[in-house]
Formats: structure tokens, C-alpha cells, sequence
């Protein structure tokens, strides 16, 4: 069993995190805010690999970090970015990151990248590879790293995965939006359904890497 440390400024990214890598059978090391408050966490709580969360900041300002810092020398790193980013996130391989990977990956795909990094391997996502190979007139075939979700989610959907980020439960959620507990029910089944999760902590996690929940 692989241990990681997480790294989120979002305490509600870093719980949906930990409670997605646990229900896989990770090891959790802790979890801090930034980078900076890693200085003296590192000696005392031994990680097998660094999973940063740098949602809504640049990635620029992320890798800064982690130059100051020095721990990409000394630990693998896996960096989750927005979608857009990922293009010109060959730069941070550079740097020494084991995985630049966009942070609405499958649950299945970031473990298997952790899992992957910990063992001293360097993990590409298609889009990175593109970006690469392009310049000498190759395509790569269409691979996605994760399928997309398959029907949006409704506006109804939308408010009750809100309200289930706020640690609401079914008869709370009934309540303020004046439908009965069994509508919640069938509401949130369509939710894991759309997402592809099995529990309502996981749809929450997936939810906020995908933008559909406002933190």
C-alpha cells in the first residue's frame, strides 16, 4: 500500500481527496494547505508520493513553489491542473514531477498515476504527449484518459450535489428544496449515476474537480 500526503488549499478539496484515495486502499500521510507547510511535516510523516491540488491558481505559481521548496528531488510528485493547463505542463516534468494530471481525472486513473509515481515512473496524459510528438507532423490515435461524464447534470442535480458538498443529508435536502426524501434519493442515484461514483463522498470529490461544485 502506496502513503500519500496531500496538498490542497480547499479543506474541502483535501477531505474529498482523502476520502476518494482511502475507499481505494491509500494510505493517507496527512494533508496541508500549501507547500510551505510542508517544511516540517516531511521528516516526522514518511509519504510515498506528494499529490498537489493546484486548482485555481497557476501552474506556474505551483511550480514555483515546488522549486523553492526542493522537494521534487526528494520525493515524487503528482500535480492535479485545470484541463487547460495541461498542454503546457511539459515544463513541470521538467522540473522533476512525476505526473501533471488534470483534476477532473477518474478516481481509477489517479490512483494508478500515484501508484505509478511512487514506483519511480513518469506518467504522460494524452494531451501531453500531443503537445510533444505534434511538431513532427504525428497525431496520437484518440485515447482519452478518463470517459466524460455522459449526461450533464441537470439544474435540480446541480442543487442537491451543492447541498450535499455542505454535508447536508437526504431529509435537510428535502426540506429546502420542498420535494420529498424519496425525489432526494432518486436525485442523488442519478447524480453517482452521471458522475460514475459509487458513494456521495466520491460524487462531492468528483464534483469539485469538475467544476460543478462552487467552493
Amino acid at each position: 500500500m502506496i502513503s500519500v500526503l496531500i496538498v490542497a488549499a480547499s479543506p474541502l478539496a483535501r477531505s474529498g481527496l482523502e476520502n476518494l484515495l482511502v475507499s481505494r486502499k491509500v494510505a493517507i500521510a496527512g494533508g496541508v494547505a500549501n507547500l510551505n507547510d510542508l517544511d516540517h511535516r516531511l521528516d516526522d510523516v514518511p509519504a510515498d508520493v506528494i499529490l498537489v491540488d493546484s486548482t485555481g491558481e497557476p501552474l506556474e505559481t505551483c511550480l514555483d513553489m515546488l522549486n523553492a521548496s526542493g522537494i521534487a528531488s526528494d520525493f515524487s510528485i503528482v500535480v492535479l491542473v485545470e484541463p487547460a493547463s495541461l498542454a503546457t505542463s511539459s515544463v513541470a516534468l521538467r522540473e522533476g514531477v512525476r505526473a501533471v494530471l488534470p483534476n477532473d481525472v477518474s478516481p481509477e486513473q489517479l490512483v494508478a498515476a500515484l501508484q505509478a509515481a511512487a514506483n519511480g515512473l513518469l506518467v504522460l496524459h494524452p494531451a501531453q504527449v500531443a503537445a510533444q510528438v505534434h511538431s513532427n507532423g504525428f497525431v496520437p490515435p484518440r485515447s482519452p484518459l478518463r470517459a466524460e461524464v455522459s449526461e450533464a447534470l441537470t439544474p435540480r442535480e446541480s442543487e442537491v450535489l451543492q447541498m450535499l458538498a455542505s454535508g447536508l443529508g437526504n431529509k435537510e435536502i428535502a426540506a429546502k428544496l420542498a420535494i420529498s426524501e424519496h425525489t432526494v434519493k432518486f436525485h442523488v442515484a442519478s447524480i453517482l449515476g452521471k458522475l460514475g461514483a459509487a458513494t456521495r463522498t466520491e460524487a462531492v470529490s468528483l464534483g469539485i474537480r469538475r467544476g460543478l461544485v462552487l467552493l
